[in-house]
């Protein structure tokens, strides 16, 4: 089953996204293929300043365990996050 994480950072920090960019990437690639997408949620400056992020995991307590080791989410980068089931109905990229 899919699951979504939408999450949105603490106010002004755009610097410390981009200070712990690197462990969260290399964490995506380590998901392999439990990852389904992931991208930023950018301002008016093109800046990330949030995140949505999609993963196949077995139960929605196997996908909070996963999101919950992501780097931004360990930083406490993130001010609110939503995690749900998620279902992909319609994939206009492919």
């Amino acid at each position: 089953m899919q699951f979504a994480l939408v999450a949105h950072d603490c106010p002004n920090s755009v610097a410390r996204r981009l200070e712990i960019r690197p462990s969260h990437l290399k964490y995506l690639e380590e998901l392999g293929d439990a990852l389904v997408l992931a991208g930023p949620f950018l301002n008016d400056k093109s800046e990330g300043v949030g995140s949505i992020v999609v993963i196949e995991a077995e139960s929605l307590e196997a996908a909070r365990a996963l999101f919950g080791r992501d780097p931004y989410f360990t930083s406490g980068l993130f001010d609110s996050v939503t995690i749900k089931p998620w279902k992909l109905n319609i994939n206009k990229t492919k």
